[in-house]
């Protein structure tokens, strides 16, 4: 059995979380304070903590730290805080201190159960009580630095070269909640469910995921937003979080299509992501974006190296050389594609994404390729048979 240590000084919430995590099937041991916590990892070798930030003795920080430098590079336990601040420098401390997760207060138990999920199965626990873990699904993250720059098209393509290109099973999440337009560039009218079908529901598991994912006919499957802008202003960061976390138990790659403006939703993706695709063109106003864009990422605390550049259109002309705009950004592009217009915007307007109409075509040979590359460097173990 699985055990899981649960470290807060608040009785209802040990009882809550004993409770909740039994019914799962998971032995529970808790303990009230940071000291204890401590104590009863050395102890008890669980499998998984739950750390609270705001205890006596020694706070989650102070634990989550201890622990990290005990463990040196002989093992990792998975480490879940769930804390009552929403601040990002608060998420950012947690996980500079060890911590691989965090919720925020109050949070659904099934968003818990997801999260533990994802962890447990991504490491081995210092016993070895998880034995040959599953591989946890990697998180794609599209960003596009200003709008028209083509974030939706390579999202859609790249999703669908990672199903048909490298055989892996793929969701594709429109992260763009009021005005997303997936449904039009693959052609889907708005009866279609969305993840507003989701957050109307009491909870979210996998069996309700399943029900409300759209099948693309290139085989790979759609978390849509929803068909009208007030109902994509109802998704809360937790709910977003929630079904990112079920997903990646789910499928080899979740691509997610996001929401340009930088808030909490917006972080609440990139916190989740294993790379993030910075996608810009060569022009002047796009550079100043992407400029404050990687300033903005590199002071919340995101890894310089999860952070990719994607220049689209590579070989339009705009006046500004791809060394030049190199230069400026002072690093270089991971990833170019080229300019194909005719075969780009027939594709949108037809509503069949050239990866899947046209695999063949130059554009979409980049965009293979690209998969190819991104799936080298994720290297998941075993490859999943596509359904």
């Amino acid at each position: 059995m699985t055990k899981i240590l649960v470290v807060d000084d608040d009785p209802n919430v040990q009882r809550l979380l004993r409770v909740t995590l039994k019914q799962e099937g998971f032995d529970v041991v808790v303990a009230s304070d940071g000291a204890e916590g401590l104590r009863m990892w050395e102890e008890e070798s669980p499998a998984l903590i739950l750390l609270d930030v705001t205890l006596t003795k020694l706070d989650g920080y102070e634990v989550a730290t201890k622990i990290r430098e005990a463990e040196g590079d002989s093992g990792h336990i998975p480490i879940i805080m769930p804390t009552a601040e929403k601040e990002v420098e608060q998420k950012v401390r947690g996980l500079r201190a060890g911590a691989d997760d965090y919720l925020v207060k109050p949070f659904h138990q099934a968003e818990l159960l997801a999260r533990m999920k994802s962890l447990l199965a991504r490491f081995q626990s210092r016993e070895g009580a998880a034995g040959k873990h599953a591989p946890l699904g990697k998180l794609l993250a599209f960003y596009g630095a200003k709008g028209g720059v083509g974030t939706t098209t390579l999202a859609i393509n790249a999703a669908i070269a990672l199903h048909d290109e490298q055989s892996r099973r793929v969701a594709l999440v429109d992260g763009v909640l009021q005005f997303g337009d997936h449904r039009v560039f693959l052609d889907l009218g708005n009866d279609r469910k969305s993840i507003s079908d989701l957050v109307s529901a009491p909870s979210i598991d996998a069996d309700l995921m399943k029900s409300v994912l759209v099948r693309h006919d290139s085989g790979v499957d759609l978390l849509l937003a929803p068909p009208s802008p007030e109902d994509g202003d109802l998704v809360t960061e937790n709910q977003m979080g929630q079904s990112l976390a079920i997903l990646r138990t789910m499928y080899d790659y979740v691509v997610v299509d996001v929401e340009k403006r930088l808030g909490d939703l917006t972080l609440s993706v990139l916190d989740h992501a294993d790379m993030i695709f910075v996608v810009m063109t060569a022009d002047l106003s796009c550079l100043k974006n992407v400029r404050l864009v990687l300033e903005a990422l590199g002071r919340i605390g995101y890894e310089a190296s999860k952070v990719k550049l994607l220049l689209n259109r590579s070989n339009a002309f705009t006046g500004i050389s791809v060394q030049a705009a190199e230069g400026a950004l002072k690093r270089q592009f991971e990833f170019k594609i080229t300019n194909e217009y005719r075969v780009a915007i027939s594709a949108q307007n037809s509503g069949t994404p050239f990866s899947f109409s046209k695999p063949d075509s130059p554009l979409a040979r980049e965009i293979a390729l690209l998969a190819s590359t991104v799936d080298r460097a994720s290297a998941p173990p075993v490859k999943a048979v596509a359904r």
